[in-house]
């Protein structure tokens, strides 16, 4: 029997090389449509898929390869007599190679103006199909359906003009995991359209961006999946523009000081340190966000994380220059300021992307045995939803700060509280398994700046305790969801001790 190789691609790239290395190793090629007409213009001898078929293309396209003399040539098994015999009764021809890509249903649907209509004209049928019935069939057929891997194809036919077993199944396995997120993204987008909110089968997909030195730890293997879609504020989707590798630890850092930074409309700068915030500040400018950021906590911020929503001038980077710091981020650098960041070999740079209309709507942690998914917490309450409970109100600018504070600690490990004063952070305290503890790390960093400031909780507070140990410190103001059996104590503490405090009604718990 003749040998044949059947070529049928949306991406063009590389294709005469790889067809004519076909023509080389004695393959009479088949092809589609476009693919077909490139070949031509080339002037490669090409096979008609309606001259195998003796059907010709129908419906705009849609059915030109769902026929048994592609998928029987592709699925017989060569040693089997009676598969043999069956092709030779149907006059059906072998087709040793596939090579094929699918439609650019991600490209179409990414568009911004892209319709139903258009998604779903661009969900390709005959390609899926004819790469697993070839993947199916790998013991015997070679299926590539990555352009990448046309080299190690073309080296593969030099040799004796077939392939080895071991490189049909690697294509094979290739093959399945790319029909595999080809579906995610198709069911994905029609869960979008038709308000799925949780469908029986969670399908997702995630394309490999780095593969990491290591993980947390030196002995965890680790690597980085991106999704397929550039998000806003996402980390996934910054640019490293100097520095070293990011490693596992700041590529989480990173993510969750993003996460904070994506809070803020004002000039602001988040400095994170083992994915909780060290120090916070916002203002009219850059610059003196980042001086109340630093201010905030010049301990912690040493090998830490330091985000800004606004340009890294001149002036902010000689200061930066002074730190170890692990990553600086922000939407871009003034070129004197990598003159001088860029001296430190180490520092990466990353320059963010806020201009993506892909928002991060849910978060997911991977379970032993399971996945938990929830929304993200993008909820952040404003001033008309406020209720004040205690004899005093707070006034302008202490309303100010608590919603600030809010914004704050609801990216504190839990059970949090955080200090805050004029835009900036005074006292953070962060994962306690009491809510008091948080308040006593909070308020014994933040020392003599408590005097005159705000106190924010992520959650109510079970018991007065929390209220009289803010009010040894000199805090006036407090916000909390509120919602405790024992709400009345607090306010009461609250009253003996003139402080304001306002209920959020809303939990910010993060575990």
């Amino acid at each position: 029997m003749k040998k044949r190789a059947l070529l049928s691609v949306s991406d063009k790239t590389g294709l005469l090389e790889v067809a004519k290395a076909l023509i080389e190793a004695q393959f009479e090629l088949i092809s589609t449509g476009g693919t077909k007409k490139t070949l031509v213009e080339a002037g490669l001898s090409v096979l008609g898929i309606e001259e195998v078929t003796g059907f010709p293309e129908m419906l705009e396209g849609r059915v030109k390869t769902l026929h048994p003399n592609v998928h029987g040539g592709l699925l017989f098994k060569r040693n089997d007599p009676h598969h043999v015999e069956s092709v030779v009764n149907a006059h059906i021809e072998p087709i040793d190679v596939v090579i094929v890509n699918l439609y650019p249903f991600q490209k179409t649907i990414e568009k911004k103006d892209c319709t139903i209509e258009e998604a779903i004209e661009n969900i390709d049928i005959g390609g899926p199909s004819m790469l697993r019935s070839a993947a199916k069939n790998a013991q015997d057929v070679t299926v590539v359906c990555d352009p990448l891997d046309y080299e190690a194809l073309i080296q593969q036919l030099k040799e004796d003009g077939s392939t080895t077993l071991s490189f049909r199944q690697a294509m094979a396995a290739k093959v399945f995991r790319t029909t595999a997120a080809y579906d995610a993204l198709i069911a994905q987008y029609m869960n979008k359209v038709v308000g799925c909110e949780n469908p029986e089968r969670l399908t997702e997909t995630y394309v490999l961006k780095q593969t990491l030195r290591y993980g947390e730890n030196p002995h965890q293997k680790a690597a980085f999946y991106a999704s397929p879609f550039e998000e806003d504020n996402a980390i996934s989707s910054a640019l490293q523009i100097h520095g070293k590798e990011l490693s596992y630890n700041n590529i989480q850092d990173g993510s969750a000081a993003l996460a904070l930074l994506s809070e803020f409309d004002q000039a602001a700068v988040v400095a994170l340190k083992h994915m909780n915030p060290c120090g916070v500040g916002i203002s009219h400018e850059a610059y003196t966000s980042w001086r109340k950021a630093y201010e905030a906590d010049t301990t912690s911020i040493f090998g830490g994380v330091i985000a800004f929503n606004r340009e890294v001038d001149q002036k902010i980077a000689l200061e930066l220059s002074e730190i170890f710091l692990e990553i600086i981020l922000a939407p871009s650098f003034t070129q004197e300021a990598l003159e001088i960041l860029t001296q430190k070999k180490n520092i990466r740079l990353l320059k963010t992307n806020n201009e993506k209309d892909h928002p991060y709507t849910t978060s997911t942690v991977r379970l032993a045995g399971g996945l938990l998914v929830q929304d993200t917490d993008r909820n952040s309450t404003k001033t008309t939803s406020l209720k004040a409970v205690t004899k005093k109100s707070p006034t302008a600018s202490q309303l100010s700060d608590a919603l600030f504070g809010e914004k704050v600690v609801k990216h504190v490990k839990s059970n949090a509280i955080v200090i805050v004063k004029n835009g900036q952070t005074c006292g953070i305290g962060a994962g306690q398994m009491n809510r008091v503890g948080a308040a006593e790390i909070a308020l014994k960093q933040a020392g003599e700046k408590a005097k005159g400031a705000t106190m924010a909780s992520d959650a109510f507070f079970p018991m007065d305790d929390t209220v009289k140990l803010a009010a040894s410190y000199g805090i006036v103001c407090i916000l909390q969801p509120g919602g405790s059996i024992k709400d009345q104590d607090s306010i009461a503490a609250c009253d003996e001790a003139n402080i304001s405090m306002v209920f959020t009604g809303e939990r910010h718990f993060k575990h």
